[in-house]
């Protein structure tokens, strides 16, 4: 059985440019490869979010529904970004 699956992918003119380019500068040996390695890197990045949703902003929002007095008025967060200028 096949652990690869043939796709027909239509991509803008620039995408296809940038694609072609790769393989031309020998970065890739194929425009299969191009195509792979950027799903990895959106997988990648999905995982990323993924852990951060669960590791920070989860656990944030938790801690403010049980204790709202420790969240910060919009002003306050301004406030903070401005002094960090």
């Amino acid at each position: 059985m096949r652990s690869t699956q043939q796709f027909s992918v239509t991509l803008p003119n620039e995408m296809a440019a940038q694609v072609r380019a790769k393989v031309a500068s020998g970065e890739y040996a194929s425009e299969s490869e191009v195509i792979r390695d950027g799903l990895r890197a959106l997988q990648a990045r999905e995982r990323a979010m993924d852990d951060w949703l669960r590791g920070v902003a989860l656990p944030s929002y938790h801690a403010y529904k049980a204790d709202p007095r420790r969240g910060l008025s919009l002003d306050e967060v301004k406030a903070g970004l401005a002094e960090r200028g």
